[in-house]
């Protein structure tokens, strides 16, 4: 008989690790960093970076550690992949959120990069290309059905409104890298600071970043209900991956260290090319595409409801994209 299946999200703790913290004036988790960092869009960029960065080269300190047991595998997931493990199963916990889609040329550039994590660990789980998102805002999670029902209808009436937020609020990210610990890993982006302008945007812009978008939806949101996040760190990410078994990285049974070396490097080998092929460039010439992207291009936010924590989930509203 399986165990019971113990949600892995409930093992991970979201420490903001990009610099000292700012006292917040207000009520809203995101005016500090913003307040922090003077509303200067490339003080903003430099604690997403600092964040993501930071968290990286703690994880590998972990990973490679030779006490470490093994990548933590998640157990729904397991269950939703192979019903064998135990038949009937369902994912308990239903969440309401605000998602960002990613536009096709971003999609596409996630499809490559999943390609090549294969190359290391060929077990891998993929998110969908089609159920690729970044959390813009979490409302709640982990609650019943029905609960999540209740609160989707007291928000309703601002859903509109919400959604299509991003209509005249466009936030630029730029500067993928892949992010991972050991449990998972993610695509992530950094708000842009003016860096190689698209054609019809100009620098000024740019002041109006991600975390901004992210104030506003926690804003319009707790004037119905009260937003319960997981986590505010400065981070823009889409998860690709998970891990749901250990056979690509261990041997007898054991985590294996050069397993898991070899994965660590084809990260990096990874990271170096999306630097050296999707970031700016000095001379500010155009960003490849898949490196650059504006939230709500094709699609607005996407409120969605139910069982998401891989992608699955029923939409509210979609809003309009551009």
């Amino acid at each position: 008989m399986a165990t019971a299946a113990v949600a892995v999200h409930t093992l991970n703790t979201f420490e903001d690790l990009s610099g000292t913290s700012t006292p917040n004036s207000s009520d809203n988790p995101y005016d500090g960093l913003i307040d922090g960092s003077h509303n200067d869009p490339a003080q903003i960029q430099a604690r997403y970076s600092t964040h993501r960065a930071t968290r990286n080269a703690q994880q590998k300190t972990k990973l490679l550690a030779p006490d470490f047991s093994g990548v933590t595998l998640d157990p729904i997931l397991q269950r939703l992949s192979d019903p064998t493990i135990e038949p009937g199963y369902t994912d308990p916990r239903h969440c309401f959120v605000f998602w960002a889609r990613p536009p096709q040329k971003v999609k596409a550039l996630i499809a490559d990069v999943q390609q090549k994590l294969l190359a290391v660990a060929p077990n891998l789980w993929l998110m969908p290309i089609d159920c690729l998102h970044m959390t813009a805002l979490e409302i709640t999670h982990s609650r019943t059905d029905a609960e999540i029902k209740s609160l989707v209808e007291t928000m309703r009436p601002s859903i509109p409104t919400i959604v299509d937020y991003t209509l005249t609020h466009r936030a630029r990210l730029i500067k993928p890298m892949i992010g991972f610990d050991a449990q998972a890993l993610a695509l992530s982006f950094v708000p842009a600071a003016g860096e190689a302008l698209p054609p019809g945007r100009k620098k000024a812009d740019d002041k109006y970043t991600y975390h901004h978008l992210r104030r506003d939806l926690y804003t319009l949101s707790k004037e119905r209900l009260k937003v319960d996040s997981r986590y505010v760190v400065p981070s823009s990410h889409l998860t690709i991956g998970r891990f749901i078994t250990a056979e690509d990285l261990s041997s007898n049974g054991k985590s294996d260290p050069e397993k898991m070396k070899q994965l660590i490097d084809k990260i990096e080998e990874i990271n170096a090319w999306l630097q050296a092929e999707y970031w700016p460039k000095e001379d500010d010439t155009a960003i490849k595409d898949g490196g650059e992207w504006i939230v709500g291009q094709e699609k607005g936010l996407d409120c969605r409801e139910g069982t998401l924590w891989y992608g699955a989930g029923k939409t509210v509203q979609l809003g309009r994209g551009f």
